[in-house]
């Protein structure tokens, strides 16, 4: 399974991004999805997750309230909208996948840089 992430960049402290994550050809009805993120040196975090068939939600604190996870079944596309970046969401973002039955994350895109300047 290939998973496609793009729409990282540089933005200014305020601003806002949207990535994207295409899953062509596959769907994910028993899976979850999620984003990552991770700085040189750190591990890799999650930041949110959702379950493709209910489009129940996660997010880490750090991201309540200005980010939101979202899918579009019919384009085959994971979003993450990020608003109000601070310049502690700068980091390599990765989409991923899980079966719902699954503890891990099997699937990964190749992740998207996102730098926030100060």
């Amino acid at each position: 399974v290939q998973l496609q992430a793009s729409g990282g960049g540089l933005v200014q402290a305020g601003g806002s991004l949207r990535l994207s994550c295409a899953v062509p050809g596959r769907t994910f009805g028993n899976y979850y999805m999620a984003w990552f993120r991770q700085n040189p040196g750190k591990e890799r975090d999650i930041v949110a997750s959702i379950r493709w068939s209910t489009g129940s939600t996660y997010y880490t604190d750090s991201v309540k309230g200005r980010f939101t996870i979202s899918r579009d079944n019919a384009k085959e596309t994971l979003w993450l909208q990020m608003n109000s970046l601070k310049s502690e969401d700068t980091a390599v973002y990765y989409c991923a996948a899980r079966h719902f039955a699954s503890a891990e994350y099997s699937y990964w895109g190749q992740g998207t840089q996102v730098t926030v300047s100060s």
